[in-house]
């Protein structure tokens, strides 16, 4: 690779105007015929290996009872983080930042219905905002996970 060939890839790399590829969509007319074959074979393979098979159904019910029940019990951790988050952004030292975003969303909101539309996001506002959260919440989370 060359030196030109570097510099080449380096402002490729670089230009947020590069071009972006994506794959054709597929012809609906194969897939519906292929979805009618399969679920065809599959409902046939399943009358065979119900009428075969009861009592290990039966096993499998139960097996399957037992691993929803442990799933269940996985999902009730959340993430302390968002839970420092949210809480920091209700807080009086974000009060600022949130009345800010908050004043941004009502304006780009009335714009959006008058004929002319919004001629500003809330970008800047909500970045505030997510910053003011994370550095108060940092400090919490840092002791939680001491």
């Amino acid at each position: 690779m060359g030196f030109w060939d570097t510099i080449t890839d380096l402002v490729e790399a670089a230009t947020p105007w590069s071009v972006a590829e994506a794959e054709a969509p597929a012809h609906e007319t194969t897939e519906e015929t292929t979805a009618e074959t399969t679920q065809e074979e599959t409902e046939t393979k399943a009358e065979a290996a119900a009428a075969e098979e009861e009592p290990a159904a039966e096993e499998e019910a139960a097996e399957d009872e037992e691993e929803e029940e442990e799933e269940e019990e996985e999902e009730e951790l959340k993430d302390p983080k968002d839970v420092f988050e949210e809480e920091c952004r209700n807080s009086k030292e974000c009060a600022p930042a949130k009345h800010h975003f908050d004043e941004c969303v009502e304006r780009v909101t009335a714009a959006q219905s008058e004929e002319g539309g919004a001629k500003e996001d809330c970008v800047e506002e909500f970045f505030h905002l997510a910053h003011c959260a994370t550095a108060c919440a940092a400090p919490k989370l840092w002791s939680v996970l001491k």
